[in-house]
């Protein structure tokens, strides 16, 4: 998801070269990246009070489910900033992967909460259902409609000034964006139905549509934070055709105790055992290993066991 300052630390002192180069590219896309994402917090989060203040004013639920929404977006959006901010911190000896990993925790604190208010929007609609309260449609129009422009603002933003298509951060603050704009449609449509009809119990369906777009992004962060904190293996890599690469490298008998999991998104650690031919030079199969790793499946942070036939070591529970 975001950047790194600092050199990904390899364990192989000696090929410290040849990785500079993927650091270049990204500098200027990174300042736009954070330019785009402030914007785009800012705008969110004052549309997401006003929202809020104008459901209660207005008595529409509609508008506060949005505001709901929107807050979804104000924290994953704030969540990819502070994320960026402390990639750029250094580890410490006791945290040797730096903090990294809060972004994951806070990603999953951020799901639970929208879990909870999903659920207070469904309770609430559920009121309304049996009993119907008027709304103040004409004013909830003005408001989602300036719902919706702010939304389409950001979205803009974010495109203007960052890589919406590489950087998986950027790409989920702007779907968000994308689905807030969906919610503020939604409020709009409510509001004209019951300004034209008197449907007051168009307020609590469209509240429930917007309740279960929260919980569907609710669900798909918990889902994988809890990928990442179990250290599974990043949606983007195949183990077996990781393996398949690796065994092909002439010279490697076989591939063993292969692990690859997420420290944080967009930065994937790798760690295996490769058994050698006793006659080759394990130095030359470990750059060919590393080149290809980082080449296909874009993993800088490799340690890699190199072992001959006489080598002994336990079999390993995982």
């Amino acid at each position: 998801m975001h950047f790194h300052d600092q050199e990904l630390h390899h364990h192989h002192g000696h090929d410290h070269g040849h990785h500079h180069h993927h650091h270049h590219h990204h500098d200027h896309s990174r300042e736009g990246n954070k330019k785009g994402l402030m914007i785009a917090l800012v705008i969110t989060a004052g549309i997401m009070l006003l929202e809020f203040i104008g459901g209660l004013v207005t008595n529409s639920l509609a508008l506060l489910s949005d505001s709901g929404h929107m807050l979804s977006d104000t924290s994953s959006l704030a969540l990819s900033l502070v994320a960026m901010w402390f990639a750029t911190r250094p580890a410490s000896p006791n945290k040797t992967y730096g903090f990294y990993r809060f972004e994951i925790l806070a990603a999953l604190f951020n799901g639970l909460t929208l879990f909870l208010i999903a659920a207070f929007i469904v309770y609430e609609a559920v009121e309304r259902f049996l009993d119907p309260q008027a709304v103040a449609s004409g004013t909830m129009i003005l408001i989602a409609i300036i719902g919706l422009l702010a939304n389409l603002l950001s979205a803009f933003a974010l495109m203007s000034k960052g890589d919406v298509k590489d950087n998986v951060n950027l790409r989920s603050a702007y779907l968000h964006v994308l689905g807030d704009a969906l919610g503020s449609v939604g409020a709009i449509i409510a509001g004209v139905l019951m300004l034209l009809f008197d449907w007051y119990i168009a307020d609590p369906i469209i509240s429930v549509v917007v309740a279960l777009l929260i919980l569907k992004s609710a669900w798909g962060v918990i889902k994988h934070s809890i990928h990442i904190l179990m250290e599974g293996t990043p949606i983007t890599v195949d183990q077996q055709e990781v393996k398949a690469t690796l065994q092909e490298i002439d010279g490697v008998i076989n591939v063993h105790d292969l692990h690859i999991w997420t420290i944080t998104s967009g930065l994937d650690s790798l760690s295996c055992h490769l058994l050698i031919k006793d006659n080759q030079d394990s130095q030359a199969i470990l750059q060919t290993a590393i080149n290809l790793i980082e080449s296909k499946f874009k993993i800088l942070h490799t340690t890699i066991q190199i072992e001959k036939s006489d080598l002994q070591h336990a079999e390993s529970e995982v």
